[in-house]
């Protein structure tokens, strides 16, 4: 299963790209909503969730995905749900993948020390241990980062790739004219 974190404040093309793209590879993805099944994006878009925080229990998930957005990434990092997913995750060396300004939770929790990685201009100081590259996407082992909402088609395609190779991705990239 994949999951990816909705909190209040999320930048929407960032959450819901990951979502459209990894289901159209044939992923089960269910959203998670932080502290409530009803989230509200940046832009005033209201999602409501697959499931809230509060039945969140996946102790080995496939891949979980972090949209950045403000005030969202400050709402993911106040979840001690979303917290306690990525140390578990980062335990057992599962994929994480966060987009924007949420790489920045990442380097919080030590978990981007002595990789490469990017995130949104401005938030580079807070990637803690990382080598933060030119790139809009950037993939060092089971981690991949992402720049910002311009790239969350390559950031979903990279997903995709982790997960199921680049066959499936060039599929899947021709049928959205990728």
């Amino acid at each position: 299963m994949i999951y990816v974190f909705l909190a209040n404040g999320f930048e929407e093309i960032e959450a819901l790209t990951p979502v459209d793209l990894l289901r159209r590879a044939g992923f089960e993805v269910t959203t998670v909503g932080v502290g409530s099944d009803t989230v509200r994006g940046s832009h005033g878009i209201t999602v409501t969730a697959d499931i809230p925080d509060t039945l969140y229990a996946d102790a080995s998930p496939e891949l979980l995905v972090l949209p950045g957005g403000m005030p969202g990434t400050l709402n993911l990092e106040k979840s001690p749900v979303v917290l306690s997913a990525l140390r578990a995750a980062a335990r057992k060396d599962l994929p994480i993948a966060a987009i924007c300004a949420a790489p920045s939770i990442l380097g919080h929790l030590g978990l981007l020390e002595g990789r490469r990685a990017v995130c949104y201009p401005s938030f580079e100081k807070e990637l803690y241990g990382a080598t933060v590259t030119d790139a809009r996407v950037e993939r060092d082992g089971n981690i991949v980062t992402a720049v910002g909402m311009g790239a969350a088609t390559e950031f979903s395609l990279a997903l995709i790739e982790l997960l199921a190779g680049k066959e499936k991705t060039a599929e899947i990239a021709r049928a959205i004219l990728a």
